[in-house]
Order: structure tokens, then sequence, then C-alpha cells
């Protein structure tokens, strides 16, 4: 390879090496943000299928976990029991772990038939609830809520109208992730990565099949459900064990789920933490998957949308340093200067509201936040940690009134 654009002057022995490293981790940094959506892109052009339209009503069971919801949970019920569906083909699960407040009363004074409260008597989790709710639950398809997020008024018809197919395991809907205040400092960086991950999806899905969820809006065939251990990640591990058993998951971005960014750098620190940590354990306790031998196609997405997705970190840090190594040579000297300059923005911004002046300005706060979480991730993983329980993060949702389709497309 030519190496006279990238230096101006000989090489010693350690700045070789460093320039090596440096270009290693640049093309796996490019491959991971676009080289691999860019190659999905190509893909999905060849596999593009006719759109479902509305009309298959399966008997749906919603099950909403909760713990400490009573802000919350009201409104959620309220916006399920008007959501556009069939009220004869709809039953409400909420499962309470343990909640110390008023969720339980509030549920419990829904007078709907169709709504049904299953208490947990110890905390175990948000999986552990969700197995106790399949149980009890008597929908063909099982969709899965959080207490916080607001859903599409068609969602449900969205999701079910693929299970008239026999290959589909599970339908995955589509976060909508917006900042009310407007004041967030990572709050365009979640509604930008959301964006960015949907369009993924949406590309897997029209090839072949997903390989996760949205976690506040999916759906499984209630014949498909595995029971998961407490400390899985639900909305990773239930589809890989729909796709282990042969169903295909698809992505359905008109049945829409409203979610309100944190309001802290440090509220998304910390729920990035834990979604990072239970994702790479759910990724690796399916080793069977990351055969390319016998799941090339499964293989080839883990590794391109997670697992090197959680690697970027390690990227990062690898081209900071070889950057530095090289900074006498000019045009490394700019990307140094770069380099710095983005995360000095990150970490004004947690002493100073940047992005209240300029929203753009709070992207690399998410930036770093979000591979930081990841590097976390795998520290705690590899100290065991599995994060079965959890604490309410984001508040509720703005509700969406039933007559609005921001969003959805027919």
């Amino acid at each position: 390879m030519n190496i006279s654009f990238w230096v101006d002057s000989p090489l010693s022995g350690g700045e070789a090496v460093a320039l090596a490293v440096f270009l290693i981790a640049a093309a796996a940094l490019a491959y991971v943000y676009v080289g691999y959506p860019a190659l999905l892109a190509c893909l999905s052009v060849w596999f593009r299928k006719p759109r479902k339209q509305p009309g298959y009503t399966p008997t749906i069971t919603v099950i909403i976990s909760a713990y400490n919801e009573e802000a919350s949970i009201g409104r959620k019920l309220k916006q399920v029991l008007e959501l556009r569906y069939p009220k004869d083909k709809l039953e409400v699960i909420v499962v309470s772990d343990a909640s110390t407040d008023a969720t339980d009363e509030i549920v419990r004074a829904c007078r709907d038939p169709r709504v049904r409260l299953l208490r947990m008597p110890v905390r175990g989790g948000k999986t552990n609830g969700q197995n106790e709710a399949v149980k009890i639950s008597t929908g063909e398809v099982l969709v899965f809520s959080d207490a916080t997020t607001v859903y599409h008024p068609d969602a449900l018809r969205y999701l079910a109208c693929h299970y008239e197919d026999p290959t589909v395991g599970a339908v995955s809907g589509r976060y909508q992730y917006f900042d009310p205040s407007g004041q967030s400092p990572t709050g365009l960086g979640s509604v930008a990565f959301w964006n960015y991950e949907n369009l993924i999806k949406k590309f897997q899905s029209d090839i072949a099949t997903l390989t996760g969820c949205s976690g506040c809006i999916y759906s499984v065939r209630r014949s498909a459900y595995t029971p998961l251990p407490a400390d899985a990640c639900s909305d990773l591990a239930e589809p890989l064990c729909v796709v282990r058993k042969g169903y295909r998951v698809v992505f359905e971005d008109r049945a829409l789920a409203y979610e309100e960014t944190t309001q802290s750098s440090s509220e998304e620190f910390r729920m990035r933490v834990r979604v990072a940590t239970r994702g790479i354990r759910g990724v690796l306790s399916f080793p069977e998957l990351l055969d390319p031998l016998r799941r090339p196609w499964i293989s080839f997405q883990l590794v391109s949308h997670k697992l090197l997705r959680w690697q970027v970190p390690v990227m990062l840090i690898a081209i900071f340093v070889s950057n530095a190594v090289l900074y006498r040579q000019p045009l490394f000297t700019l990307l140094l200067a770069l380099q710095l300059a983005f995360y000095a923005t990150a970490l004004l911004t947690l002493a100073v509201p940047l992005h209240k002046h300029f929203k753009p300005l709070g992207l690399p706060m998410f930036f770093c936040t979000l591979n930081a979480a990841a590097l976390m991730g795998w520290i705690q993983v590899f100290r065991g940690e599995k994060y079965a329980v959890w604490e309410t993060v984001r508040n509720a949702a703005m509700p969406v009134q039933q007559g609005q389709t921001t969003g959805a497309k027919s």
C-alpha cells in the first residue's frame, strides 16, 4: 500500500506499527458505522416484499412491565385500551415487580375486565415477570411493553398483520424518541441514534430476519415463546430464541412507540451500561448462532451489528493512541486536533450546557456516553454483573391523540 498520502517523512519502527494500528482501527470503525449499513442497504434492494396491510387480527395479550410506575400506569392503561384493535381480542396484563408505591392500587381500580394485575411477591426483574405473565395469558400473540411508552393508535394492528404468515415468529415495532423540553444533553443523540438503528432493522428485516427487537414494543407468537433466565435481556434473547427455532423476526416501522429521552447524561449512561451488559451476555449465550458454518447470515449480523459495535470504544482508544504516536506527521497533527476538540466538547458539555445554545453540540456527549457505556458493559460482564432488576429511568411519554399518525406510513 502506498503510504505517501498518510505520511510526509520516513517512519520509525514504532511509528510504522502505530500507522498500521490506526488504519486497521479506523477501517473497523468505518465498517461498523458506515460499511455494514451500506452493505445491508444494497442487499435489501433485492429482497423487498410488498408491505403487509392490516386485516388479520389474532387475539393479543399486552404485557406491561412495571416497577413503581404510579405516575405512568394509569395513563398507559387508558391509552392501551383505546388502541384501535377489536375489543374482544385484547387482553392486558400488568406485571408489578413487587412495586412499593400505588402502582397496584391504580391497576386494581381499573374496571375494564380485559385488564389483570399480576403482582410478583418479590422483585425478580422484568424478564422473570414476563415469563410469569405468559403463563396466565390467553392471546395468540404476546406484546411486551413498558409503562412509560405510548403506542401509535394502530400499532397492534400493524404488529398483528404479520402473524398471518406462519414463518413469522416475532415482530418488532419502532421506537420514536423525542425530547419534549429540548434541554436533554443526549436528546438529539438519542433521536438520531434510534433513527439510524431503525434503518438498520428495516434492512435486516427486508433481507431475512432481525436479531433483536425494540424492548418497549415487540411481539412474539405465543407458540414460539421461550421462557428466559431472569437475567436475560428479553428483547434480544427472545428474538434469538425465535430465530433458533426457525422462525423469522420482522420489523414493522408503522408500529410506533413514543418514548421520552433521558434528561441527563448520567441517566443515559446508567441505562446504556445496563443495556450493553445484558446485550453482551445475551449474544454470547447463543454460541450456535455465532457459528458462521451453521448460521452464516445470523452470525454475520450478530458480529457486525452487535459484537463489533460494542468493540467501538477499543477502536477509538486505538485510533487516539496511535494518532498521538504519529503526531509529527502533518495529517495526523490535524486528525489529533480534531479528536481532541471532539472529546473536549463532550467533556465541556458535562459542565456547561452547550447543547442549549446549539443542539448538535450535544452529539459528542451522546457518542462518548454510548461508547463509554459499552466499555463499562464489557467490564461488568467480566465481573459477573447480570442486572436482573431495574429502576425506572425515563418519564412517561406525552400521550398521542388517537387520530394522530405522525411518523407512520400506510
